[in-house]
């Protein structure tokens, strides 16, 4: 089977083939799947203050 891999930023799923993978340093690994999601990681934003990520409309009681 196919591994799948969630997005690190947003929490949607990735399709096989698709999305980003950035490798820190200390062998920390993370996936995204847009660069909307890269963008607001590298500028260090948490996913439950960003209205539009899963874990800001469960931080916000829409889930």
């Amino acid at each position: 089977m196919v591994e799948m891999h969630t997005c690190t930023f947003c929490g949607e799923g990735l399709e096989p083939g698709t999305g980003k993978m950035f490798v820190r340093r200390d062998g920390s690994i993370y996936y995204f799947c847009s660069t909307k999601c890269q963008n607001n990681f590298k500028l260090g934003r948490a996913p439950r203050r960003v209205a539009w990520t899963k874990a800001g409309r469960k931080a916000l009681g829409k889930e």
